[in-house]
């Protein structure tokens, strides 16, 4: 769910301006996962634009304490949310985690690094929701060291059939400052990309595993 389509249109506009987004149906991307898609997501990039990434850590910050409340902490996913989650735990001025995609081999063997104690509340921060898969192996292992997860919030989801059902059954709250269709309307409008352009991206999303067998 976005938090609002106000906001919705603006970060896509943002992500857009910058190239964080990038949108070439003629020439798809490849995934790691293999997968050819038209569009391509770096929210990384955000953090290279001081007044984008600050509008975006101003906005989470906001909507965060709109629908949680103020969480005891914030955790970042490691690698792509550490930057923009710990910007928000400081505007917030909250205690930040990051959690590995899994335990170290050595030393502590941490997943979750910093300092976090049994029973404090949680709010996730994520920068792209695919599938869902990784960010939920995030909250499962925050929970796993005791952590009272309130909820997650990504800059950007594609609104995939799997990840709304992967969030649903994991019963975890996602709220997400833009999403794939507001995306397309204003890459439309603004003529990043022609109408049958923008059907083609329709088109990707409703299968993306297989998008590129069904064009041949």
């Amino acid at each position: 769910m976005i938090f609002n389509i106000d906001t919705a249109k603006k970060t896509a506009e943002l992500l857009l301006q910058i190239n964080a987004i990038k949108l070439n149906p003629k020439n798809p991307f490849t995934w790691a996962s293999g997968w050819k898609s038209p569009i391509y997501c770096d929210n990384r990039i955000t953090l290279s634009f001081p007044p984008i990434r600050n509008y975006i850590r101003e906005e989470f910050s906001k909507h965060i304490e709109k629908e949680f409340g103020k969480p005891d902490v914030i955790a970042g996913v490691a690698t792509g949310a550490i930057g923009i989650g710990m910007l928000v735990a400081e505007y917030m001025g909250l205690p930040f985690v990051y959690v590995r995609p899994e335990a170290k081999k050595h030393g502590r063997q941490n997943q979750v690094e910093g300092f976090l104690q049994k029973g404090q509340s949680v709010v996730v921060v994520e920068d792209l929701i695919s599938t869902g898969n990784s960010s939920l192996m995030a909250v499962e292992a925050l929970k796993d060291a005791g952590a009272n997860v309130k909820g997650m919030v990504a800059i950007f989801t594609y609104g995939f059939d799997i990840s709304l059902e992967n969030f649903k059954n994991a019963n975890v709250n996602l709220h997400t400052l833009g999403n794939y269709e507001t995306l397309l309307d204003l890459a439309v409008t603004k003529k990043y990309i022609t109408e049958e352009e923008q059907e083609t991206l329709k088109e990707w999303s409703k299968s993306p595993s297989t998008w590129m067998q069904e064009q041949v």
